[in-house]
Order: C-alpha cells, then sequence, then structure tokens
C-alpha cells in the first residue's frame, strides 16, 4: 500500500489508543453517541478542558459568548473528513482533530457546529468569521497566509492521481498530456497540474466526489489531490479505483484560523506538540486501514 512522507515520529500512548480503538472512530458515517467517530466522552482519547482562558484571543472570545464553536471541514472524503448523507453524522482524521481542538478550549461535541465548506470558499468564510476555525486538508500556503493564518501542520501528505482500476496507460503525473485531469475547485492540486503539467486537460468541480462520478463515468481519465484523500476512495471501491504511481509534492495540512489570532495559533500549535499520543491515536483509527503510514510532524 501507499505511504504518506511524513516527519518527526512520536510514540503512541496504549491507553490513548485502546480508548479510540474502542470507539471505532475511523469507520465513515459512525454515530458520536452510539461510541462512532469521536465516540462519547469516556471513549475519546482527549478530555474536555475546563475553566479554560485564552486572553488575546478575539475567536476563542466570540466562541465563550456564542457558547459553541463553529468547524470549517470537508464531507466527502472517506477517512479524513465525511459526512454520512442519512444520518449525518461526522467522521475522519480531520474531523477527530477538529474535535480535539474544541475539547481544549472547552468545548464537547454538543456544543460543536460543522459547516461544509468547499476548498476555493475557506480564506472568505475565516475572513467573515462564518467560522472559527477550518480543520479539512488544508494545505499551508504563501499565498493563503496572504488572508489568514494557520496552526501547525498536524499531517504531512503529497500530490497523488487516481485512476480506474484497469488504467494502465497512467503512472504518474508525466503521463497526462492529452489527458482529462479533475480536481476541486481553488485547490493547490489543480493549480500544480495547470503550472507544472501544462498538456493535461483539466476540469473542476466544487467536491471531489464529483471527480469521482466523472472518473467512474468515464469523462474524465484522473483525478488529482492528496494521497491521503485518495487512499480513502481507494479503500472505498477497491475494485473500480487505484492509485497511479508515486506522490509528487508535499502538502501540509494546518488548521486554518483568523488572521492575527495569534493566541488561538500558539494554543493549538501548544496542543499538538504535547498531544503526540492523542495525534497517534487519532491517526491509527482513522488513516491506518487505508495503508496509509504517518507520524506527528514538527509544528512551524
Amino acid at each position: 500500500m501507499r505511504k504518506s512522507r511524513i516527519i518527526t515520529g512520536i510514540g503512541i500512548s496504549a491507553i490513548a489508543l485502546l480508548a479510540l480503538t474502542a470507539c471505532n472512530s475511523g469507520a465513515p458515517g459512525a454515530d458520536p453517541s452510539d461510541g462512532g467517530d469521536g465516540g462519547t466522552a469516556a471513549e475519546q482519547p482527549w478530555e474536555v478542558a475546563t475553566d479554560v482562558t485564552l486572553e488575546g484571543s478575539p475567536t476563542f472570545d466570540a466562541m465563550t459568548e456564542r457558547g459553541g464553536v463553529v468547524i470549517g471541514v470537508k464531507n466527502d472524503q472517506p477517512n479524513l473528513g465525511f459526512e454520512d448523507a442519512t444520518t449525518g453524522d461526522r467522521s475522519g482524521f480531520d474531523v477527530d482533530v477538529a474535535r480535539w481542538i474544541a475539547a481544549s478550549l472547552g468545548f464537547d461535541e454538543e456544543q460543536i457546529e460543522y459547516v461544509t465548506i468547499p476548498s476555493a470558499n475557506r480564506e472568505q468564510a475565516l475572513v467573515n468569521g462564518d467560522i472559527d476555525y477550518y480543520v479539512g486538508t488544508y494545505s499551508i500556503t504563501d499565498s493563503r497566509k496572504e488572508q489568514i493564518d494557520f496552526a501547525g501542520p498536524y499531517f504531512i501528505t503529497g500530490q497523488g492521481l487516481l485512476v480506474a482500476a484497469d488504467n494502465e496507460d497512467i503512472n504518474g503525473p508525466d503521463d497526462l498530456a492529452g489527458k482529462v485531469v479533475c480536481s476541486v475547485t481553488g485547490s493547490t492540486s489543480l493549480q500544480r497540474i495547470r503550472d507544472e503539467y501544462p498538456d493535461a486537460e483539466t476540469t473542476e468541480f466544487e467536491t471531489y466526489s464529483a471527480c469521482i462520478e466523472q472518473l467512474k463515468n468515464g469523462q474524465v481519465d484522473a483525478i488529482t489531490t492528496d494521497e491521503a484523500i485518495l487512499a480513502g476512495y481507494v479503500q472505498q471501491d477497491p475494485e473500480e479505483l487505484k492509485l497511479a504511481g508515486e506522490p509528487f509534492s508535499e502538502e501540509r495540512y494546518g488548521v486554518g484560523i483568523a488572521k492575527g489570532d495569534t493566541a488561538l495559533q500558539e494554543h493549538i500549535n501548544t496542543l499538538f506538540t504535547d498531544g503526540g499520543d492523542i495525534w497517534q491515536a487519532i491517526f491509527d483509527a482513522n488513516l491506518a486501514e487505508s495503508g496509509i503510514e504517518g507520524e506527528q510532524p514538527a509544528v512551524d
């Protein structure tokens, strides 16, 4: 199976790992109230903090006044950010990271509102204050940092290609000339194909699930985004989909926050730095079965 490029390994806490394994956090669509993704308070590898203060953070002040946290996420990425269409339950690595951050700020699951934000609208949602922070395969880039700030990184992966299981023509980005490649609007992956592989034809949609349908219908030849995302789709449908070639970039996932909220940024970075056991438990419960291997990266 595939391996992502991650740095700075941290050991596993047996207690935390058993706790998260018991709640089967990695199952897309699991019900949090029934011990699904995130589990009940007793099953989570984190605890909800009490008497939290965070001086100098306008975002935290807004959360406190509201009595809850509004988190931007993805909803169509198996094992990362997934929403069950029937139950509305949220699951995945990014969703659990988002819950962990909320808990560190004193908010439990009942005080979280998840908002699905398309990739192209993430910066504006943060600038407008529509969400308190964003956790959803959000690559840290200099252009994005002109409008917002990031905490992290909390995960590192690389851009890859997804093709039909019977496709033998595409084995890497150098094979994309004359091929139709799909990705989401506003993604770094889409821009890289346009910049570095101009002989490929590109098409874009708001969601990766729309690209999946296009691939299965034979309307595109490949989908490109981060391998951690693509591996989830392969795990979900291995008879029809496969990864092609090796990763050809490095993508550093960060938590998007409002520009200038240094207090919140430092809080989240400290959480990641001190919480290696919890990070590993979340990773193992959500991503290990997809074949992705990873270790927690050092924060910037």
